[in-house]
């Protein structure tokens, strides 16, 4: 009988940047990758909240990650893309300066995260990725937003 003891459980995740940092969010979690495009704005939401996008006929907020995570103010280059993920049971667009690669880490080479990294909660993290050549933070989805932001997101959700 042969054993298998080379098998490493790994993880699909889409590679994104924000300022100088590389983060990671799995592929499962991922509807789409859009480029830039006019947002409307919508009032009375958090200032992280850019507004919402019609997106092949479904209206999704948008959220911009710098903001959300205090990390300067937005800029938006030809590089700047909107990732679609499924938070819960709706989808958000979050705002990232680009989206550079889909790679596969092996789950074992993620790291609980310390209690700050880059200025970022922990609690948003799901981990940090130690690769050969590369530090990749790892997203909580479900955390980046709380239950009342996405109660109040999925009102903006039509």
């Amino acid at each position: 009988m042969l054993e298998r003891k080379d098998i490493v459980e790994e993880i699909k995740v889409i590679v994104f940047s924000l300022v100088d940092e590389e983060y990671g969010v799995e592929v499962a979690q991922v509807r789409s990758i859009e480029k830039m495009q006019n947002i409307t704005r919508v009032p009375r939401t958090p200032d992280f909240v850019k507004g919402v996008i019609n997106l092949r006929g479904v209206v999704t907020p948008v959220i911009d990650l710098k903001t959300r995570f205090s990390l300067g103010e937005e800029s938006y280059t030809d590089s700047t893309r909107i990732i679609i993920v499924a938070v819960e049971d709706m989808e958000v667009g979050l705002i990232v300066d680009a989206a550079n690669d889909v790679i596969d880490i092996p789950v074992n080479s993620i790291e609980q995260p310390p209690a700050v990294v880059g200025g970022i909660k922990a609690s948003y993290l799901r981990g940090v990725a130690k690769l050969e050549d590369r530090l990749l933070i790892m997203l909580n989805l479900d955390k980046v937003l709380s239950n009342e932001e996405i109660q109040a997101m999925s009102t903006l959700e039509r």
